[in-house]
């Protein structure tokens, strides 16, 4: 045989290989989930949006070989939400997120649209076949940080400041002033909504005006107000209980705990559902994150001013368990 005609062979060959594996690679693509997460902040917010990010991306990871993952951050405005959700239903994602209470009416409008794909909503309301609600016991967390608040405070007066009212936030701040109330009932709470989960400036001015008024630790309920909360704390030199992510690191001297959300505990749950197809159904339960599935945590203790003693910290340790075992009564909202 001439050399030509087998470098010809040899040619022919390769380009048959090459031909069958990237029918291979679209194939595996075209097997994968194509996901959508679609948040109303930055993915690096040290908050809402960074825990469920992070959840996303540890999900994404363990499971590379099953999904393909496209985030889409800033999308706060009711009016840029169903655009948005119906842009990702029309290129052919099979699952879309909506992360944030504010997603609730434009996802459930969004899903009645496209039957055939699955959507998540996040701390939301309202319901259809093709949605599911994940949500957080924010109630049981806001408990354990009004024990914190109260055993820590020295001037026996203490604060709680949110974003907008409603779903978990009220539930975490009515919590709050039950754990609070349970270390001692007299005492002094101040409360503010900023009514914007992104109201910095707001939140920052909020926290001003009560730590110097005598409060010396506030908690807050997350998203972009809890920058300006900590800001405000360490201006001040008070102690500031973080939500959602450790925020240590945001102000070392003044955040002296908080809790973390473990979003990729819902995410395991949810995308099981929709492997095995029992996704697809009316009225299924909402996928709860909570100290007993250890989807929310307390970060540690960072009590550089000696403000706790032992006996308070072996009394916030019980509150902890028993939160884990539903063994304390948590306010309805």
């Amino acid at each position: 045989m001439k050399k030509s005609n087998m470098y010809l062979i040899v040619i022919m060959v390769l380009i048959a290989i090459v031909t069958c594996l990237t029918g291979w690679q679209k194939a595996d693509a075209a097997d994968k989930l194509k996901i959508a997460l679609v948040l109303p902040g930055k993915k690096d917010d040290v908050s809402f949006n960074q825990a469920m990010y992070r959840g996303m991306m540890e999900y994404a990871e363990k499971h590379a070989d099953e999904v393909d993952v496209k985030v889409v951050e800033n999308i706060y405005d009711v009016a840029d939400i169903e655009p948005t959700l119906i842009e990702y239903a029309n290129e052919g994602f099979d699952v879309v997120i909506g992360h944030g209470y504010q997603f609730s009416e434009p996802v459930i409008t969004v899903a009645k649209m496209y039957p055939e794909v699955a959507f998540l909503l996040g701390c939301g309301v309202g319901d259809a076949p093709n949605v599911i609600r994940y949500d957080v016991q924010l109630e049981a967390g806001g408990y354990l940080m009004g024990v914190v608040a109260a055993l820590a405070t020295q001037s026996n007066k203490i604060g709680v400041i949110g974003g907008g009212e409603g779903s978990e936030i009220t539930r975490g701040h009515e919590g709050y002033k039950a754990g609070a109330r349970s270390i001692n009932p007299e005492i002094e709470i101040q409360e503010v909504y900023t009514g914007d989960w992104n109201d910095t400036t707001g939140a920052y001015e909020a926290a001003i005006g009560m730590y110097d008024s005598g409060v010396d630790v506030i908690w807050h309920s997350g998203d972009g107000i809890g920058l300006g909360v900590v800001q405000a704390a360490e201006e001040k030199d008070k102690y500031v209980l973080g939500n959602v992510e450790d925020q240590f690191s945001l102000a070392e001297k003044n955040v002296l705990s908080g809790l973390q959300y473990e979003w990729g505990n819902a995410l395991e749950n949810i995308f099981a559902m929709i492997k095995d197809k029992s996704f697809f159904v009316e009225g299924k339960d909402t996928v709860m994150i909570n100290v007993a599935n250890g989807g929310l945590s307390m970060t540690e203790l960072n009590d550089v001013k000696g403000w706790l003693t032992d006996e308070d910290k072996a009394i916030i340790a019980d509150v902890y368990e028993k939160l884990g075992q539903g063994a304390i009564e948590l306010p309805e909202v």
